[in-house]
């Protein structure tokens, strides 16, 4: 089967009022798809093309309702029109039982969270698709088909997992990262909260964007320092004489944190070293994209270092995996800006050339209990094997490493056993159940 190529869009803002003091010149132009960024210093062009570029620098309007609008004839790109080119994809997609990814790429101020979050009336992707979403599920009339929606919402920071809809001091060194040979990479403990419509969802997001952690440098008075991924949990559980069956889809959607070069921030202490462990971790990613492209242009033996960030570990599905995946690369407008603007141009570019193998993830949910128990018949066989650890004929510290060595791996078994049991419990769980529980 052929795979889906990654989508990428790219979107310039208006003049931020630091670019405004410095008397900036717009260096972005766009022409249907392509887009020409200019060099300051000799004029030089280069042209990109992507599959959209939206103009979102100039010709438009504030309506009494707050709302951006374009003028009448201009090329101006509003938050709905962003919307219906990329997230009601990720939304179509999600119908059909495929995952879908959608993240947010850009120097620190370029736009991101307000393509993917919004501010005020001008509402983001996220918001929009959770609506959109909701009023689906309100039209469901087929007595035949339940829909559950669940989720969740984290951040990294520091290289660390945060999980943002709990107000308790985050625990130290952050929540960890597993990884089950079926599903992939999974951060342990991380709450999924169900909820039942577009209001409940709207105060979860308020109060995880509360907790996120922000602050200010040079280029940005509310920078994100942080990474987040929100997951949209959307299941499809059809009624059948046999049983049921489970259609489900993860839609993940991530607002990148800001890359930035340290200079430009006029970052110390703190902010120098969350601005390191940012970049050391959208370098990996860069890097991914980079070994990913490589394998779609046939280049055979290629490692993609999933492993070498927290960030590319959680996002491994979403760019060379199981998903349907967009890209939107946020761009500043400002000549001060130029060597960030084309180094985001460039990595865009890149990812353009990423394919998946999307997959629709349907099976009846009796197999997939039956499925866990024989898993965890497996596992417990396992456990039990590790304590038969003898060190016949080893020195005492060989004896001692051994056992050490088992007893990590013992530790680990178990915690996937906990965590087979923790999904076997919830499957069984009526939905009602778990809405009472959350």
């Amino acid at each position: 089967m052929p795979g889906d190529s990654v989508k990428v869009a790219v979107r310039v803002r208006p003049f931020n009022q630091r670019e405004k003091n410095a008397g900036s010149k717009c260096i972005i132009s766009m022409s249907g798809q392509t887009t020409t960024i200019k060099n300051p210093e000799n004029n030089e062009t280069k042209a990109f093309s992507f599959d959209h570029s939206y103009w979102s620098h100039t010709d438009f309007d504030e309506n009494e309702l707050g709302l951006n609008i374009a003028k009448a004839g201009s090329n101006y790109s509003d938050q709905r029109q962003v919307y219906n080119d990329l997230g009601k994809g990720v939304l179509d997609n999600a119908w059909q039982g495929y995952n879908a990814a959608l993240f947010a790429y850009g120097q620190t101020g370029s736009g991101k969270s307000y393509s993917m979050i919004g501010y005020g009336s001008n509402k983001g992707i996220v918001p929009i698709l959770c609506e959109e979403l909701f009023k689906a599920v309100e039209q469901n009339d087929d007595k035949s088909k339940q829909l559950q929606v669940s989720f969740s919402m984290l951040e990294i920071y520091n290289e660390q997992v945060r999980d943002l809809l709990v107000k308790a001091k985050p625990q130290q060194g952050g929540l960890k990262i597993r990884q089950n040979p079926q599903s992939g990479f999974y951060v342990e403990g991380l709450r999924l909260v169900p909820v039942r419509n577009y209001k409940e969802i709207e105060n979860l997001m308020e109060q995880g964007t509360v907790n996120r952690t922000t602050a200010s440098t040079n280029m940005n008075a509310t920078s994100s320092r942080s990474h987040m991924v929100i997951t949209i949990r959307f299941a499809q559980v059809f009624q059948t004489d046999g049983g049921s069956n489970t259609r489900s889809s993860d839609i993940n959607l991530v607002d990148l944190a800001g890359s930035e070069r340290a200079d430009s921030t006029g970052a110390t202490g703190d902010r120098l070293k969350e601005g390191s462990a940012i970049n050391q971790s959208l370098s990996t990613l860069g890097n991914v994209i980079s070994a990913l492209a490589d394998l779609a242009m046939g280049k055979k033996k290629t490692l993609v270092p999933y492993r070498d960030s927290v960030l590319t570990k959680l996002l491994q599905s979403a760019l060379g995996g199981n998903s349907r995946t967009i890209m939107i690369a946020a761009l500043s407008p400002a000549d001060i800006n130029y060597d960030e603007t084309l180094s985001t141009l460039r990595y865009a570019d890149r990812a353009k050339k990423i394919q998946n193998k999307a997959v629709i993830n349907e099976s009846p949910t009796d197999r997939m209990i039956r499925e866990l128990k024989e898993e965890n018949a497996k596992l417990m066989a396992l456990i039990k094997k590790s304590g038969l650890g003898g060190g016949h004929g080893m020195s005492k510290e060989a004896t001692e490493e051994e056992n050490s060595s088992e007893e990590q791996s013992r530790q680990e078994l178990e915690k996937m056993l906990k965590e087979n049991e923790r999904k076997m419990q919830d499957m069984q769980l009526t939905w009602e159940q778990r809405l009472e529980q959350a």
